[in-house]
């Protein structure tokens, strides 16, 4: 529909011009999709290791999101994304330096090119029109009336890599969580973003995910990103902790230094890894798992996976300095329980390495005071007392229940129960 008012408006050849052709819609660009660099480009950003940027006039701005090989993003009105690409650099007085020079050597600034509100209006009066929505739009609302399921249930098919039957009801989601002799997957710091927890960009060939869409007979040209694959489990775990800016404490060099990347250390064998790896061990060992970090863990946009793919990875317990509102709702309904550090203490007041093993003890009710105990390889022994960050009676009943897929399921059945015993 976009694409019919830039047409009418005589808009999109010129923006076509300027190289802004219309490559997808919807979420493209804020997933990562919006296609390849330009390879000399691309080659001379990897040999001369420059520090290339996004502007773009979406609503994602986490390093890496757009592309790969482009470390921050600056989000900024469309017209503000053609005159930065005009400009060819960040590193520029958008209002006052000169875009360029006009036929007569003139030197054009941003004010000479930025239209005013009357001409903004009349374009959209004369060019934004009610057929352009009823052409795109009543057809779809038209399909989906005469579409009639043969079966209330869903055919799975078990090779697709877009949707796939759930795990949430079996295996070790349908089990106990002890949250005993749990092992650190990841020890980080401040501002972990829900797109560190799962990215949502393209799917690079190198990747977990990649690895595994190729075995999957997936040409690399039709990867797609992981959040069009977010329907799959088996796609969607491979892209926990699969941003390429994690920095997992766990894991330095030989300096001591934090290693950038989507990088785990196997315990206690003292492995660092690929995450995939870590997890694919870890799952293997039925090893239940606790990531620690500080705070406002989970800011960024609401996704659930950032829950999810951490639940399936065996992660039973979240210790934090402090979390993002939505996100620690998302946990719960995962079934994780969420704590929180007390009295100003860190990972770092405890020198919390990845070497250690937790337990968590104490009664869970709203808010109430547990006790961390940190087992250390000397065989130290450390009581933390830390916040239980379930902070209503019903998150207490959704968390006992194993989340809130597992407490509907409960309601529905018991639901069906009670109305059949009506019945009898």
């Amino acid at each position: 529909m976009v694409k019919l008012y830039l047409e009418e408006s005589g808009l999109l050849q010129e923006l076509e011009q300027l190289g802004f052709g219309i490559v997808g819609y919807a979420c493209t660009t804020c997933n990562g999709m919006s296609g390849a660099l330009d390879p000399k480009i691309q080659q001379e950003i990897i040999d001369r290791d420059l520090y290339s940027t996004a502007v773009l006039s979406g609503n994602r701005n986490f390093d890496g999101r757009i592309h790969p090989y482009a470390k921050q993003s600056f989000l900024a009105s469309p017209p503000l994304v053609i005159a930065y690409a005009i400009a060819g650099t960040i590193r520029f007085d958008i209002e006052q330096d000169v875009l360029g020079q006009d036929e007569d050597g003139n030197d054009i600034r941003l004010i000479d090119l930025w239209p005013k509100d009357e001409e903004i209006d009349a374009t959209v009066a004369s060019s934004v029109k009610p057929e352009q929505f009823n052409a795109i739009y009543t057809p779809l609302f038209d399909q989906e009336q005469s579409k009639k399921a043969e079966s209330p249930l869903y055919d799975w098919q078990e090779m697709s890599t877009y949707i796939r039957r759930p795990p949430y009801w079996e295996g070790a989601l349908a089990g106990d969580r002890t949250m005993k002799g749990m092992r650190p997957l990841a020890v980080l710091g401040d501002n972990i973003t829900t797109d560190h927890l799962s990215p949502s960009n393209a799917i690079l060939a190198s990747s977990a995910a990649g690895e595994y869409l190729a075995s999957m007979g997936l040409p690399e040209e039709d990867f797609n990103s992981y959040a069009t694959h977010r329907g799959d489990h088996l796609t969607a775990l491979r892209a926990t902790f699969a941003n390429p800016k994690l920095l997992n404490e766990m894991c330095r060099d030989e300096s001591g230094e934090v290693i950038q990347g989507s990088l785990a250390r196997i315990e206690p064998e003292g492995k660092q890894t690929r995450m995939w790896e870590a997890i694919e061990t870890y799952m293997e060992r039925k090893q239940p798992l606790i990531i620690v970090a500080g705070a406002d863990y989970g800011q960024g946009s609401s996704r659930d996976w950032a829950a999810k793919g951490v639940r399936l990875a065996g992660v039973e317990t979240i210790l934090a300095e402090g979390f993002e509102r939505i996100h620690r709702t998302n946990l719960v309904g995962m079934g994780i329980l969420p704590l929180e550090f007390k009295n100003g203490d860190t990972r770092e007041s405890y020198a919390i390495d990845g070497t250690e093993t937790f337990d968590v003890e104490g009664e869970i009710t709203p808010r109430s005071e547990m006790t961390l105990m940190i087992h250390r390889t000397n065989g130290e022994r450390i009581g933390v007392p830390v916040i239980c960050r379930l902070d209503t009676a019903e998150e207490v009943s959704v968390y006992a229940a194993g989340g809130v897929l597992q407490r509907f399921t409960q309601d529905f059945l018991e639901g069906n129960a009670s109305s059949k015993r009506s019945e009898t």
